[in-house]
């Protein structure tokens, strides 16, 4: 199961039917793996907040991936995302928020199932996973300087 909960209206205004754009690509991205992610769709605000407290870093950032331990399956974690400092990307690298959005849950969804990006080889193994999984979508690579996002 894969539950949207709006806690900055402003990601329903800008983003048409926006939990329904979250949860196609969550649900990419889990593929065939059984488990509940819960996604909070909040302001920078709160990001801020839970950036400070859990990374000691205090700004806002886009998103966040909190994997659930072991003995909470079939719960595999929880993501946030920041309004304001993901529309000023999107916007800053040419792209649709809508496609942004999406390429963000992918990428938090794919930390829950273990995925990282601290080496060259890893990081290079999760861009090409959400290459692969944002195709599927219809959502040019996000990685490209030269294509901008079609969603």
């Amino acid at each position: 199961m894969i539950e949207v909960e709006i806690d900055d209206e402003a990601w329903s205004e800008a983003v048409a039917d926006v939990v329904a754009v979250v949860g196609r690509a969550a649900s990419v991205a889990l593929g065939d793996t059984a488990g509940d992610v819960v996604i909070l769709l909040a302001d920078d605000g709160h990001l801020k907040q839970i950036n400070g407290q859990f990374r000691d870093k205090d700004r806002p950032t886009n998103v966040l991936s909190f994997p659930a331990p072991d003995s909470a399956r079939p719960h595999l974690g929880d993501l946030i995302l920041a309004y304001g400092v993901c529309a000023a990307e999107a916007a800053e690298q040419g792209k649709t928020l809508s496609a942004h959005l999406s390429h963000l849950t992918i990428h938090g969804v794919l930390h829950l199932l273990g995925h990282d990006h601290e080496t060259d080889d890893e990081a290079e193994a999760m861009e090409a996973e959400e290459r692969r999984l944002l195709a599927s979508l219809g959502i040019a690579d996000p990685y490209s300087v030269n294509e901008p996002d079609r969603a």
